[in-house]
């Protein structure tokens, strides 16, 4: 009788991109701030945020408390959209070394102009970003509720799994 049955695949298993994270670094400089939020707010249609130094670095200028530059997060079906976007810019290409022992990566990319769609802005002029992109199994937010709770190793997303997902779903090459 269970011969006909077919074995199906743990959902809880399969893996999704919980959130992509945009940045851009620039130092104390008001206008190249004011620049990377409107490059991050062109790139995404959202709203991001300043980042803020949190220690002293005496070479730079930089005290606690001074904004630095700019982030956006992206969840959801437009974290799947831009990230396409994303690594197009880098051929589909990843390094190995970009993903962490929990399937997390990310990478670099050295001019927003090499994102296709994107037209250089001489009011912007020529900036670079860092994306981070963070992958989950369904169940894993258990670790953000305010009664900590542990994820089960077998839960833990490896590299080599987090490879394989963006090999599968997005066609990527890893060298």
């Amino acid at each position: 009788m269970e011969t006909n049955k077919q074995k199906t695949e743990n959902i809880m298993r399969s893996i999704y991109i919980e959130k992509v994270v945009l940045r851009i670094g620039t130092g104390n400089d008001p206008q190249k701030i004011e620049k990377a939020v409107l490059l991050l707010k062109r790139l995404t249609n959202k709203k991001p945020t300043k980042t803020i130094a949190k220690k002293r670095i005496a070479g730079w200028n930089i005290r606690p408390g001074v904004p630095i530059g700019a982030m956006v997060t992206i969840r959801g079906k437009d974290s799947e959209e831009i990230l396409k976007r994303l690594l197009e810019a880098k051929d589909n290409k990843i390094k190995g070394d970009s993903f962490d022992q929990f399937g997390n990566f990310s990478f670099g990319i050295e001019e927003y102009i090499e994102i296709p769609g994107i037209k250089y802005d001489p009011k912007i002029g020529i900036l670079g970003m860092d994306v981070c992109v963070t992958l989950a199994r369904p169940g894993y937010r258990v670790k953000h509720k305010k009664n900590k709770k542990k994820i089960g190793k077998k839960h833990i997303i490896t590299k080599q799994e987090a490879m394989d997902f963006m090999i599968k779903k997005f066609n990527i090459e890893i060298i």
